[in-house]
């Protein structure tokens, strides 16, 4: 029996995936193990290797083309063996693109069944409440037919069921924030399947509608037009999200980081020659927050539907920029590493993370993030929580000013952050607890050996 070599889970959130080179041809030999495909998700672009040794029989699956996961994509077996598609082929690219040219731009979709009244209590059949709860259908939005119109039978969730389309779970999550009803979108995507882009679009469309106001033609203005997809559509999502869900507050604090700054030049003088590398700033503030959080454990916690959930492990995500855009490596159990194996972890994931090469477990997990803008000479700035963690630190840049220092004028190496939090997990007493907690090691970085 020839052996199903199929797109695998590669995360916990990604479903799909993009198909962007086969790396062998069609019938060739390969061996277990063997790279002989590769797919991108939102973060990277992952190699993915056989699973059997014999000959591949690839699918009818292109290039570019966007598919679920555990897709079968291919055989592995015996020469002999053929592929044969198990249910309704995926469309090419060619095709998408053809069935996307054929939509007149602009074009009202197909008339539907007008949405239905919500109330707030809805009779439905027992089987009907069953398909509805494994269909996560609002019955609420169904329109009754049984007993005279006023209970929801099996029949018409299937007939709700068969109007709604195929929609992303990004885009599903984006119509219920926006209100957007899903049944008078066009999808663009595989199959009519609705994506990101027909929500935003639809959402301005909407707003332009609902409102008076006449919004001049502004297209001839337009220098380019950049698609929302992959990265950036990912951060616009999650980055939306966090500020309409979140109750942020922002602290910010200067501090006095001369006696840091010192100590981060000796460290790098004894070490750079061993280490390979030179310990920067980020790394040493690093260690001083996974301190402060074991101190203050409160920050490093995340809210669940109905709870507080402190997290036992300190997983610090760094934000990097990439060509791919804003991505989040995490070092798990930061407090628990040397300078010297964090460092080396940190770079080793920045590395992967800006040649498109993350491992799926690179980019998750984390429990607190740090984000530096000091080196674009940004001296204090107001981040965005990454969800679901409860907050983030804002890092400026380190700068020599002119303070008071014990009762004199002196010249110092001054350094802003700012914790933005969720006032939701966290009150502002206790934020600003943590972020002293900070500001007294940085300001004395030999307290770190005492943390």
């Amino acid at each position: 029996m020839p052996e199903e070599f199929f797109v695998p889970k590669l995360g916990q959130t990604v479903e799909e995936v993009t198909l962007v080179k086969w790396l062998v041809q069609d019938g060739a030999k390969v061996s277990q193990g063997q790279e002989i495909m590769e797919v991108e998700t939102d973060k990277a672009v992952f190699p993915v290797e056989a699973n059997a040794k014999g000959t591949i029989h690839i699918g009818p699956y292109k290039e570019g083309q966007v598919l679920p996961v555990l897709t079968v994509v291919a055989l592995i077996g015996e020469p002999e063996d053929k592929f044969e598609v198990k249910g309704p082929a995926l469309p090419s690219p060619a095709a998408e693109s053809a069935s996307a040219a054929s939509v007149t731009p602009g074009a009202a979709p197909a008339p539907l069944a007008p949405p239905v009244e919500r109330s707030e209590k809805s009779f439905a059949s027992p089987r009907a409440r069953k398909l509805a709860a494994a269909k996560n259908v609002d019955l609420t939005q169904v329109a009754p037919t049984g007993y005279g119109g006023a209970r929801v039978a099996e029949r018409d969730v299937v007939a709700y069921l068969a109007q709604v389309p195929r929609v992303t779970p990004v885009a599903q999550r984006m119509a219920a924030d926006s209100g957007v009803d899903l049944r008078l979108v066009s999808g663009s995507g595989p199959g009519g399947r609705i994506l990101k882009e027909d929500i935003a679009r639809a959402s301005i469309s909407q707003s332009s509608t609902a409102s008076p106001m006449r919004i001049p033609n502004t297209q001839s203005q337009v220098l380019e037009r950049i698609p929302l997809k992959g990265v950036r559509a990912i951060i616009a999502d999650r980055m939306g999200t966090s500020v309409h869900t979140t109750a942020r507050v922002t602290l910010v604090m200067e501090m006095d980081a001369t006696e840091f700054v010192a100590a981060r030049q000796r460290i790098k003088e004894k070490v750079e020659k061993d280490w390979g590398f030179a310990p920067g700033y980020n790394d040493l503030l690093a260690k001083i927050v996974a301190a402060a959080l074991r101190q203050y454990p409160y920050m490093n916690a995340r809210l669940s539907t109905d709870a507080i959930e402190l997290l036992s492990h300190i997983n610090l995500g760094l934000a990097v920029d990439t060509e791919r855009g804003l991505l989040v490596p995490v070092v798990r159990d930061t407090d628990q590493k040397g300078l010297h194996q964090f460092g080396a972890e940190f770079r080793q994931l920045v590395e992967r993370a800006r040649q498109g090469r993350s491992l799926p477990d690179d980019l998750t997990g984390g429990t607190f993030t740090l984000t530096n803008l000091g080196m674009y000479d940004v001296d204090a700035f107001t981040p965005v929580i990454n969800l679901p963690e409860a907050a983030i630190l804002g890092v400026g840049r380190i700068a020599p000013r002119v303070v008071p220092h014990k009762g004199e004028i002196a010249i110092r190496q001054m350094w802003t952050l700012s914790l933005v939090f969720d006032h939701r997990l966290v009150d502002g007493a206790p934020a600003a607890r943590f972020l002293q907690a900070i500001k007294q090691m940085v300001e004395e970085p030999y307290l770190l050996l005492a943390a």
